[in-house]
């Protein structure tokens, strides 16, 4: 049995969009994101979470960034031999990029934005690809904050899990009946950047380790 010193943080994830070779654990002082932000504009100190990239498998352990008070970390997710962090600056009101480098194992900023570009943190994610920001608001609204600006109104039942170039993937779920006729199934709607339905595909659609992407039906 091998075992990886990650200071305490005792679960790790597969990072997503195309890599069999690294993992990421976080540690959550105040929950996800938008609890930290919660914490924040309640007066109250952020600690600050800290963030391992784990790779497969020799399990090295690489500390991307340094745990700080006043940010907080999100899921990275990983492109054309990069993993790209999302951090934000609760402090400073900004909104980090971060790239760390798989081969050179350094981190550089990749963009920054004001935070006041987001009504709030609330799903606030990265996503692939391209490399792009979005958000999915509790007003129902989706958003691609960056590379572009776009939003447009989904349906409550909609969940964004995947960027293609120009199509975008929501995860649909539905119910119907009651008791012993109740009903629960899920679909996949492809959408353009404006938000007009492509395609509504049965079943899920999952992005493999590879990068591959399957449609189970």
């Amino acid at each position: 049995m091998k075992t990886i010193d990650t200071h305490g943080i005792t679960y790790i994830e597969l990072i997503q969009n195309g890599t069999p070779e690294w993992y990421y654990g976080i540690s959550y002082e105040h929950g996800d994101l938008y609890e930290a932000e919660e914490v924040f504009r309640a007066g109250e100190p952020v600690k600050g979470n800290s963030i391992c990239l784990i790779h497969y498998p020799d399990g090295e352990v690489f500390w991307p960034i340094p745990m700080e008070a006043g940010t907080y970390t999100e899921k990275p997710v990983f492109l054309d031999g990069h993993i790209f962090l999302l951090k934000v600056d609760f402090r400073h009101s900004l909104i980090h990029i971060l790239c760390f480098d798989c081969d050179s194992h350094e981190t550089d900023v990749f963009e920054e934005l004001p935070l006041g570009n987001v009504k709030s943190c609330y799903n606030l994610q990265l996503h692939t690809s391209p490399l792009s920001l979005t958000r999915q608001g509790e007003d129902d609204m989706f958003e691609i904050v960056w590379p572009e600006r776009i939003s447009f109104a989904m349906d409550p039942h909609e969940s964004f899990f995947l960027r293609d170039k120009k199509k975008l993937y929501f995860s649909k779920w539905h119910e119907a009946g009651d008791g012993s006729d109740y009903r629960y199934w899920e679909e996949t709607v492809i959408r353009d950047l404006n938000g007009k339905l492509l395609e509504t595909l049965p079943g899920d659609v999952q992005v493999m380790p590879n990068g591959d992407v399957w449609h189970l039906t």
